[in-house]
Order: C-alpha cells, then sequence, then structure tokens
C-alpha cells in the first residue's frame, strides 16, 4: 500500500487512533523513502536517530524562514530558524557576551524573543514594546550579557509565528560547577502543532469557544451518572452549571482534534529516543515551547528528582509526575537501573493526545506507551468557590481538591445567584473570609491577606465569571492530578537552592484579575484588553507584590519580561525564582518582583491565542 492510499484509509479512523498512525505512517513513508524531512537532519552522540542540532558558542547567525514539514501526513509550511523546527540548541555560557545576528526570510515582520533571561531592554525582542521588530529581508543585532544560567527558551513575539514553529531551546552553562551530579543529559521540548492556519484556529475560537473540545457531556454521560449518583443529585448537579452557562470540561481551548503534540520535533508514533547507560544519572531539560497546551509528564518505571524550575536551582523534589504550563521548564534527574527502555510519556492536560520519547541503553528497543488518564472534571474548587461559606454549603467544601462534586442537594441555594451568568449582581468583595487582617504589606514568602477587590471594569458582557473565594492553591496538582495515586510535583515543593537575594518585604502590592467570557472568547485583566488599558507602573528599585486572582476556570502562565517573579511559597529565606507563574483556575497566586529594570517591558498570558488581550506593558522608571 502506498502513502497516499494509507493516507485516505486513516480518515474513516476514530481520531485518537487516526492520530497515532498518521505519525506512524509519515515517519515510516519517510523512512522507507530513505529520507528525512530537512528539521530532522542532526544529531547528537547522546542520542539516536534525527534530533536538534546544537550551535555554541559567542556569535550566531540565525535565520528566520519558511520550510516545508510533514508531521502529519500532509505537507505545510513553518516558520523555521535556520531550516528546523523546533529552531537549533542555543548552547551560551554564564558571564559570556553573546552576539546573535537574526535575519527575516519571511513576508511579514518577525521577531525573537529570549524567553527569561535577563538582558538590557533594546535586546527582548517585543514588536510596540521594545523595538520596531524585524521587517522582511532586514536584520537585527541582538548582543547582552549572560548574567544566568540554566534552561530556557527563545520564540517569536510577532503574530502567530510561534504556533507555526518559530521556537527552540537555550541552555546556558554555569560558571561555578552544578550543585548536583549527572553522567549525562538531554532536552526535552515539547510543543504543539496544527496543520490549520493559526488564525483559521483564533477565528474558529471566536465564533465558537468550544470548536475543538468534542469531550463535553452527552446523552451516555447522563445516564451514566445517573446510575451512578442518581436523578436526584444528577438533576442537580446539571442544574447547576446550566445556570451558570458553563462547563466542567473546558479544559483545553485546542485539543488533540487539530494539534499533533511534538516531542523534540517527533509526532507521538516517531517518538523521540535519547540514549543512556545502565546506572547513569542523567539530566532531562524539559521545556514546554508550545502555543496551548499544558503537559502532565511521567517516566514509568522511574522516579524523577526534580532540581531546577524556570532555569533556577532548587532544593531537588523527588516525585512520580509533574506538570509543565506553556513556557515553563523543568530540569530532572533520572537514574535507570536496569537495561530496558522507559517511556518519556507527555499527556496533554485534556487528555486528547500525546507527546512521548524514549530512554533506551540500546536505539533497538522499545517501551509501552502507558494508557490515558481519565478526561478530567473541572469542580466547584476550580470556579473559586469556598461552599462552606455560603448559605446552605455547608459540608461542601468537603469537594475541595477531589473530582466528585459531592452533595449537590443543597444547590437550590444557587438559584439567588440569577443564572451565574457572570455572577453580574453579586458584590464579591462582601464574600471574604472573616477575620482577615487588612495587610497589604505582610512579610516576603507569606503571601497577601489583602481583600480581593473587583472593579467596576470587571462587570459587563466581557467578563462571564468571578471567582467568589479565590484561595492560594500552592499544593495542589490541579485538575486532574488530584488524587491520582501518584506523587505529584506543585509549587508548594519548590524551594530556591540558595537564599532569598532580595530580602526586602514589598513596600506595595498591585493585585490582577485574569478574567474573560469564555462563550465569547474574551480575555482581559481586571476586565480590560489590552488594547484599552494604561501601562502598570513600577518604580526603579522597589520591591513590590504581585497578586493574581483566576477569575476563569482556566489556567493561565503569566510571564513578566525583564525581571524575575519570585514566587511566594511561605518560605521568605529561599524563594524560588520563576519567569512563568502558573495561576489555577479560580485560585489566588502571589510573587514579588525587583523593578531594577529600566524602560517598558511585555506582561501577558502565554497562551498564544489569550496573548492578544490578556497583555500588559509593564513601565519602570524612577
Amino acid at each position: 500500500m502506498d502513502l497516499e492510499q494509507l493516507l485516505l484509509e486513516l480518515e474513516t479512523l476514530p481520531m485518537e487512533r487516526r492520530r497515532f498512525v498518521k505519525g506512524m505512517a509519515v515517519g515510516g513513508a519517510l523512512l522507507g523513502l530513505g529520507m528525512l524531512p530537512r528539521r530532522l537532519s542532526a544529531a547528537e552522540t547522546t542520542s539516536s536517530g534525527p534530533q536538534i542540532p546544537v550551535l555554541r558558542g559567542t556569535k550566531f547567525t540565525l535565520t528566520i524562514a519558511p520550510q516545508q514539514v510533514n508531521f502529519t501526513g500532509k505537507v505545510r509550511t513553518a516558520t523555521a530558524v535556520n531550516g528546523h523546527v523546533p529552531g537549533p540548541i542555543l548552547r551560551w555560557r554564564e558571564g559570556d557576551t553573546v552576539s546573535l545576528k537574526v535575519t527575516n526570510h519571511l513576508a511579514e515582520s518577525s521577531s525573537i524573543h529570549w524567553h527569561g533571561i535577563i538582558l538590557p531592554n533594546p535586546m527582548d525582542g517585543v514588536p510596540g514594546i521594545n523595538f520596531a521588530g524585524i521587517e522582511p529581508g532586514e536584520y537585527y543585532q541582538y548582543r547582552f550579557d549572560v548574567r544566568q544560567s540554566g534552561t530556557y527558551w527563545y520564540h517569536s513575539h510577532s503574530g502567530f509565528q510561534e504556533q507555526t514553529g518559530l521556537y527552540g531551546p537555550i541552555i546556558v552553562d554555569p560558571l561555578q560547577p552544578e550543585p548536583f551530579a549527572f553522567d549525562r543529559e538531554h532536552v526535552v521540548m515539547l510543543s504543539d502543532w496544527s496543520d490549520e492556519n493559526p488564525n483559521t484556529i483564533y477565528a474558529h475560537l471566536k465564533k465558537m469557544s468550544d470548536y475543538y473540545n468534542f469531550n463535553e457531556r452527552t446523552v451516555g454521560d447522563l445516564v451514566r451518572d445517573i446510575r451512578d449518583k442518581g436523578l436526584a443529585r444528577t438533576w442537580s448537579d446539571r442544574s447547576m452549571w446550566n445556570r451558570m452557562r458553563m462547563s466542567d470540561r473546558d479544559i483545553s481551548d485546542i485539543t488533540g482534534y487539530t494539534y499533533t503534540y511534538l516531542m523534540n520535533g517527533q509526532p507521538p508514533a516517531a517518538g523521540w529516543t535519547g540514549l543512556f547507560k545502565k546506572g547513569e544519572k542523567v539530566r532531562l531539560r524539559f521545556i514546554n515551547g508550545s502555543a496551548m497546551t499544558f503537559f502532565d509528564v511521567r517516566i514509568p518505571g522511574l522516579k524523577i528528582t526534580v532540581v531546577a524550575a524556570d532555569g533556577q536551582n532548587i532544593e531537588p523534589v523527588t516525585v512520580d509526575e509533574f506538570r509543565i504550563g506553556v513556557a515553563e521548564t523543568y530540569d530532572v534527574l533520572v537514574e535507570p537501573k536496569d537495561d530496558r527502555a522507559y517511556c518519556v510519556f507527555a499527556q496533554a492536560i485534556d487528555r486528547t493526545g500525546y507527546a512521548r520519547g524514549t530512554l533506551t541503553p540500546d536505539p533497538a528497543l522499545t517501551a509501552d506507551v502507558p494508557d490515558y488518564d481519565p478526561y478530567p472534571i473541572l469542580t466547584m474548587t476550580d470556579m473559586g468557590m469556598d461552599m462552606a461559606s455560603m448559605p446552605g454549603m455547608k459540608g461542601m467544601d468537603t469537594m475541595q481538591g477531589k473530582g466528585d462534586m459531592g452533595g449537590m442537594a443543597g444547590m437550590q441555594d444557587m438559584k439567588a445567584m440569577k443564572g451565574m451568568a457572570g455572577m453580574q449582581s453579586m458584590d464579591h468583595t462582601a464574600m471574604r473570609s472573616s477575620g482577615r487582617k487588612n495587610n497589604r504589606r505582610g512579610p516576603a514568602g507569606t503571601g497577601s491577606d489583602a481583600p480581593i477587590i473587583h472593579a467596576k471594569t470587571e462587570f459587563g458582557p466581557q467578563v462571564d465569571m468571578r471567582a467568589m473565594s479565590p484561595k492560594y492553591r500552592l499544593d495542589d496538582p490541579g485538575v486532574g492530578l488530584r488524587n491520582n495515586g501518584r506523587r505529584v510535583l506543585t509549587y508548594a515543593d519548590l524551594r530556591n537552592l540558595y537564599p532569598t537575594p532580595d530580602p526586602r518585604d514589598p513596600g506595595r502590592e498591585i493585585q490582577l484579575h485574569l478574567t474573560g467570557n469564555m462563550a465569547r472568547y474574551m480575555w482581559s485583566i481586571n476586565g480590560i484588553r489590552y488594547a484599552d488599558a494604561e501601562p502598570i507602573a513600577f518604580t526603579y528599585g522597589e520591591r513590590l507584590r504581585i497578586t493574581f486572582v483566576n477569575d476563569t476556570m482556566m489556567n493561565h502562565p503569566m510571564h513578566l519580561h525583564g525581571m524575575w517573579s519570585d514566587l511566594e511559597t511561605g518560605d521568605g529565606r529561599h524563594i524560588p525564582r520563576k519567569h512563568t507563574v502558573i495561576v489555577q483556575p479560580g485560585s489566588k497566586i502571589s510573587y514579588l518582583v525587583t523593578a531594577d529594570a529600566m524602560g517598558g517591558w511585555a506582561y501577558h498570558c502565554h497562551l498564544l491565542y489569550h496573548m492578544l488581550a490578556m497583555f500588559r506593558k509593564v513601565v519602570v522608571s524612577k
């Protein structure tokens, strides 16, 4: 059977099976013809098969250009760096000055942002914020001192180019020896690819926000719920969600229906392969370079010791699994004891697909791919509701952190919320927990105890939800990972390996609400989209606290350019430093910022299709 016939037959297969076989068909057909796409041409000695090329040194020449690729059986045009998707690994050294000449061969303006790298303002690479962009046929000379070490990445900050392939890893080797030992390392870059044009994807979402969601409740689910819970409780559950005009299955905007999930540029059926020798300690540098996808990562048969988060060393934490949000990086150590293959399994948060690789002592060995976990179901916890504080809701807090919506018999009291389509009539400042100290400047590391205040701009058709009782949930692994029988990394586990560089208590606090209208696919901060927003002012040298309140039912990875986000996890002496902070649905989270970088900086949700509106400019001035 030739490739064309095979691909035609695939159209009749169910989506998940079709996606797996399509990857196999493409990889097998190309290898059978003795061909590989140009993006897969380079290899490293520590790995088997096609790998991401590595560029080392202090001077780099990078070109941005269209490149034909084939991830799914269909040839499409990607946006590549030096002809590769992902782009080459850039290997720098702490203390060096790097120079990067970036030339744009696209028909449109482009850019590269060095994500997580602390650098001078004109080098940050965000058009309209700190430079004009790189016009077609032109180049831009980036030059800056490398003042840190660790695992980072780069990507376009122009339009939807990141979705079409313009991203790649950055590894910065330290001047001093690492605080942990390892025998070899691999970079593991996760991403999502669609054969659809990103503008088409965005248009679909604007017309129908659940366009890619094929896991909404069905008649079969109703029958099963009635069987398991009884008619009264099922009716109560469904009535509540219907009155809110929300779905407990809105996990991801974009799913495996259109996405193929890649590991180091390889689709699931082909898979990436990394080699090891029995007894070696292997460092894996995980980077989530996807546009929209959170991944839950595990390696069945191996414990995972997390040693760095967002490029910064932490006190080692041993887990079975970790969730990596869009734009985050985690460095982990694994120590295979047996001469066998292990599957590196990264399932999408909505369980509609996965990326995978194989750690193996022998390229001929393979590892079984584990089954998906059950499809996640959002709970009242993810809506930011403290049920115990609501009339008629005592005892409802037992559902916190659980998938079961148990005890819904009292939900008739929800009728007072008038449909909850935005909870428009409710003054949520009146629902604050009693007994709080009105102290907006608590000690560094402890988080905020300031009252939650919803501004007038958060009321209107642009906002369809406001969290009633958002709480810190640092020890919550998140929807789909709670009580799964595995030890899952949480933010509460993160503790800086070194003393906090700036131990000052914050002098002031800024509270920012992540807002939106899911049905209309409208995103904002404090109910205001970026086009209508004033910049946020920081004073040079100040230490301030940012508290995010997530008034939506989605995870948002928030990224502040130019400065570290010092995540408050309870210990002010060893605050972990991050460049991207995940704000869970219906929760709040706080971090400290030292405003030590003059100029204008981007501040935004890193979900690409949210970024257009859930964005602010930060201006640091004296």
